[in-house]
């Protein structure tokens, strides 16, 4: 049998309470109102023209091509055109407000952390059994085995078997430190001897080590960086007054 389900305001909320998302709702309002109060504290504001360019992208990133599209996208989130403006409204914000307090800034904090930025293309292959992981670490040493013949062997994920346990290039804070450590002092390509923590026992073929430059990509990822850094203070440093009335 066919019916319909009216949903409303309350309904929302009361899905969004039971969801336990309120914590993380409220951090987003927060977020949202200290960047707003301190982009006016700065004197800093959106164009007409910056809008709709703002617009335009965001729509191009979305994919959002014709008129119906974006009808249908408003649609589909509950959003009205002047909501679709505000969320572009504070992207740029949020892009004007980093430049403002962090441009100078870029290439300091680049240089004193440039380690941090650094990169590794490394293959793993992780052991229940470290006797098994040491035993297969001199067998590769010795040229009994290869890598590849380990990770085709013992990986059980099919994925990253074929792959041969390549991991990709990965940063210091996408590794555990006694891995990072470890990795990052590695002379290339080299052969770890098998590193314990709480996941079990890594066997890792570190086989290049990537020095960072601060080309575009890079000072987005640092511009980002700072000023999630900058925000979670402030966040952190607000007295939040819930009232649901």
């Amino acid at each position: 049998m066919s019916q319909t389900i009216t949903i409303n305001n309350e309904d929302i909320f009361q899905q969004v309470k039971l969801s336990c998302k309120i914590p993380e709702i409220v951090e987003q309002v927060v977020s949202r109102k200290v960047i707003i109060a301190a982009a006016k504290e700065a004197g800093i504001k959106v164009e007409t023209e910056e809008l709709q360019e703002g617009a335009d992208l965001f729509r191009l990133i979305n994919k959002l091509t014709s008129a119906d599209d974006t009808w249908k996208w408003l649609e589909k989130h509950g959003l009205s055109i002047d909501d679709l403006e505000e969320i572009v409204y504070y992207n740029i914000l949020i892009g004007k407000l980093s430049k403002h307090f962090f441009l100078d800034k870029i290439e300091p904090y680049f240089f004193e952390n440039q380690l941090s930025y650094a990169g590794v293309v490394m293959y793993e292959v992780v052991f229940d059994d470290e006797d098994l992981a040491i035993e297969l670490f001199y067998a590769i040493k010795e040229g009994e085995m290869s890598f590849y013949d380990v990770a085709h062997k013992y990986i059980q994920d099919l994925e990253l078997r074929r792959k041969g346990g390549y991991l990709g290039v990965l940063r210091r804070q996408d590794l555990k430190p006694e891995i990072s450590a470890a990795v990052f002092a590695a002379t290339p390509p080299q052969l770890l001897k098998p590193i314990l923590t709480s996941k079990g026992v890594h066997l890792i073929f570190v086989e290049e080590i990537i020095k960072p430059e601060l080309d575009d990509k890079l000072q987005q990822q640092i511009f980002s960086d700072l000023g999630l850094n900058w925000l979670k203070q402030q966040v952190n440093e607000v007295g939040i007054n819930l009232n649901f009335e």
